[in-house]
């Protein structure tokens, strides 16, 4: 999995354990690709926005790998028809949407994409429960958030992407509605103060990690 968002990928860790599945994770381009120097994963899942580029970029090379990869699927917090839209475009087999919590879910679109020689041989019992990440993973995402708000050259387009997958990974709509408010571009330096303070505020309220 490539995704910058601890929480997200707190998340997908629990489903890949569920399932019997292990999980490698790069939080960036750079990372993922020296993952694929040396590891070929059966399923790759690379989120769209990711801070070292375009994830779409990411879900080409891999998909023109050769040997390919299996199983190359695009994520997104975005709006999901047009992030569906761009990762099948790039060379993506399927789209997964944030959040995707249920196993039974998660389990039906990675098996809608297997080859026949990688499904299970036997059927199993799909269950439908929920998976919940721990809140620190989603105290450190918005402390990410509050540290990309101190650089002198804020990249708040990032900063957008990144809040808004959070957002709905967490199910968050107040954070969700702010993320949705800031410009492409620029941002202020009083709606840079106003955002800071409530991501502060909202970091005030979880659990400190261990």
């Amino acid at each position: 999995m490539v995704e910058d968002s601890r929480y997200a990928s707190e998340a997908m860790r629990l489903l890949c354990l569920r399932s019997g599945a292990r999980i490698r994770r790069a939080d960036c381009i750079a990372s993922a690709r020296r993952h694929l120097n040396v590891y070929r994963p059966s399923v790759a899942i690379v989120d769209l926005g990711l801070p070292d580029g375009s994830g779409l970029d990411l879900i080409a090379h891999i998909s023109a790998l050769q040997p390919r990869v299996p199983v190359v699927l695009g994520t997104s917090g975005a709006d999901r028809d047009t992030a569906a839209a761009e990762a099948m475009g790039a060379g993506a087999d399927g789209f997964l949407p944030k959040p995707l919590e249920t196993l039974a879910a998660f389990q039906a679109a990675i098996l809608a994409h297997l080859p026949d020689t990688l499904r299970p041989k036997l059927p199993r019992v799909a269950e439908g429960g929920r998976v919940t990440p721990d809140l620190i993973a989603y105290r450190e995402d918005l402390s990410h958030a509050m540290d990309l708000l101190a650089q002198d050259d804020l990249p708040v387009g990032y900063l957008r992407r990144f809040l808004l997958g959070v957002a709905r990974s967490a199910q968050d709509g107040a954070l969700e509605d702010r993320a949705k408010d800031l410009p492409p571009a620029t941002l202020d330096p009083a709606a840079r103060l106003a955002l800071h303070q409530f991501l502060s505020h909202r970091v005030a309220g979880l659990p400190l990690a261990m």
